[in-house]
């Protein structure tokens, strides 16, 4: 349920910052009010941010090891996401090819870096989060859980 919880809060938040970037309210390939790279990437951050705990070194060096760790599988991560939403839906959302550090059409080292640069924030926020989380009801996340699998089949018969 905690790694649920982080994904659909901040599926939810990332949709919210994206909406209001493009307003357009357009944000990611579903219907509903969330947008799943984020809520995989915080997850993700998460997964890194407590295997790299565990190195005995300062915390300095583990929040560099992070960044770039988490620059690297994010932004690969967001590549394979853009050809597959390409490949299933025949449409592109996003297009990093006017970028001037892109490697490729789905990725590009400015977002690495704004990927990596997130990951720290989320190392920061995460004490405070994990309150919030901590009082979410499982129940609410089933209900979340539900809503979520309803739109992903709502949204490939619509979109297909």
């Amino acid at each position: 349920m905690y790694y649920l919880n982080y994904f659909f809060i901040f599926s939810i938040i990332g949709h919210i910052i994206e909406s209001f970037i493009y307003y357009n309210g357009n944000s990611g390939i579903l219907l509903g009010w969330w947008t799943p790279i984020y809520g995989i990437g915080v997850v993700i951050i998460l997964l890194i941010n407590n295997l790299i705990s565990k190195i005995k070194t300062n915390k300095i060096i583990r929040i560099l090891i992070l960044f770039i760790t988490s620059a690297i599988l994010l932004s690969i991560i967001e590549a394979i996401g853009g050809y597959l939403i390409e490949w299933i839906f025949n449409y592109s959302f996003w297009d990093y090819s006017d970028y001037k550090f892109n490697i490729g059409k789905y990725t590009a080292l400015e977002m690495g870096i704004i990927w990596g640069l997130c990951s720290i924030i989320v190392h920061f926020i995460k004490p405070f989060f994990d309150k919030i989380i901590s009082k979410i009801p499982k129940y609410f996340t089933y209900i979340l859980i539900i809503l979520f699998i309803l739109d992903l089949f709502f949204t490939i018969i619509i979109k297909h």
